[in-house]
């Protein structure tokens, strides 16, 4: 069974998906600051020093969002960046962020849809997300186009939310993020379903040597991955 945002709706997750955030768009960054405690930035920071020793050139940063983790690839110093998103509402706050900071020779977004790439194969030297492939359809999908669009010996790293596993890290986080996350999330974006869904996704998603091994099924090799604060975020990495 698929975990959508809205269970009472007929459309498709990938519908769905994208009309929750461009109802939650104008609060996201706040949210996602807010709820991780700041953390969230200071994970996106560890997320882009993996292909530090790779140094890319060009990076596609899938399921960009608000382009936050775009923006911390500019640390790696490439010639271009661009991110793409399947929600409009969140691309239009991106847009904003990089024209306020005159990045738009570095970086730039497009709507676009992760399980179907509008770029040729071999475009980038890395490809990047960060809390995204949770909310794909199809993630063999996702991940395979995200292969194909990789140069060889290029990498995709990947930032996801995991479980923790050990008493007391796994009992605080579980009500942390069931109880308190949705609340605030339904208090100040006014969807009262998008931070359910979140605890829901996050819940369901295959994580550690099982993501690993649908990296390796969608043709990455040297998979591995990097447990952060107790196993609530994991850096997948991927090489091609």
């Amino acid at each position: 069974m698929k975990v959508v945002p809205y269970k009472e709706s007929q459309d498709s997750k990938k519908e769905q998906v994208a009309d929750m955030f461009n109802n939650i768009s104008h609060r996201y960054d706040m949210l996602n600051h807010l709820l991780s405690f700041g953390i969230d930035m200071v994970w996106r920071k560890k997320t882009i020093k993996q292909l530090k020793k790779l140094q890319p050139k060009t990076i596609l940063d899938v399921a960009t969002g608000t382009g936050d983790l775009a923006i911390e690839a500019l640390s790696l110093n490439p010639e271009k960046i661009i991110g793409i998103d399947i929600s409009e509402g969140m691309l239009q706050f991106a847009e904003k962020k990089i024209k306020a900071k005159k990045l738009e020779t570095k970086i730039s977004f497009q709507l676009a849809d992760s399980e179907k790439i509008p770029f040729a194969e071999n475009s980038f030297d890395a490809c990047t997300v960060a809390f995204g492939v949770r909310n794909f359809e199809n993630l063999e999908t996702g991940l395979s186009e995200m292969c194909r669009v990789t140069k060889k010996n290029g990498k995709v790293v990947i930032l996801e939310f995991s479980k923790p596993k050990n008493f007391p890290v796994k009992n605080i986080y579980n009500f942390y993020f069931k109880h308190i996350c949705p609340l605030i999330g339904k208090t100040i974006s006014k969807d009262s379903f998008a931070y359910t869904y979140l605890y829901d996704s996050v819940n369901a998603f295959p994580e550690g040597i099982d993501f690993t091994n649908i990296m390796k099924k969608c043709h990455f090799t040297e998979t591995h991955a990097i447990p952060l604060m107790f196993g609530i975020a994991t850096i997948y990495i991927g090489k091609k």
